[in-house]
């Protein structure tokens, strides 16, 4: 089984207020991921979706997609705390299990290249990245094995060191150049 684990629980310090929320494209910011994942997990019958948020309106609309919702109530301390709360809430793992962790600040993931990273996982594969070029980006694989080692991040860091320390066994999953945008400040959103 794949557990995708959906990052909507970021304190959004450079935007200024709770950027999920946000309007894009006539819909909240988070909404635009959420309904890809949740679209793909319900097309396949290998992967789940946990949901990561302290938001009530996020939470709800997970549920409403039919994932799983675990908050993280110290992720305003950074990135790794929602990690190890989304971990919390699908383990314990399986051997064959994966981990793919995407964020809800990219709104134009599509479904293509969430379904390749799906294609591998699988037994041989370690870990994969989203890429273009030479930028390298969210969503990341990792398989069960690489969970103690992302428990271990701390403050403010995503999975990308624990990608890093392997990089020959690293995959790239290539993808669309504004699906690696992200929305940081209220100008992302033009």
């Amino acid at each position: 089984m794949t557990h995708i684990i959906y990052l909507a629980a970021g304190a959004s310090r450079r935007f200024g207020a709770d950027k999920l929320l946000a309007l894009c494209n006539g819909k909240p910011l988070f909404v635009h991921g959420l309904e890809t994942l949740a679209a793909v997990c319900a097309a396949r019958g290998d992967a789940d979706l946990t949901v990561v948020t302290n938001t009530p309106v996020i939470a709800q609309a997970a549920r409403g997609l039919g994932a799983r919702v675990v908050p993280s109530p110290h992720s305003r301390l950074g990135q790794s705390y929602s990690i190890r709360a989304g971990l919390d809430g699908v383990e314990p793992l399986a051997p064959e299990d994966f981990l793919l962790f995407a964020v809800a600040d990219q709104p134009r993931l599509r479904p293509e290249t969430v379904n390749r990273f799906l294609d591998l996982a699988r037994p041989g594969t370690w870990s994969a990245t989203a890429a273009c070029g030479d930028r390298v980006g969210n969503p990341g694989l990792f398989c069960a094995a690489l969970a103690p080692a992302l428990r271990t991040l701390e403050g403010d860091r995503g999975g990308r060191p624990v990608l890093n320390r392997y990089p020959e066994r690293l995959q790239r999953v290539e993808c669309l150049p504004e699906e690696l945008r992200d929305i940081d400040t209220p100008a992302d959103l033009a």
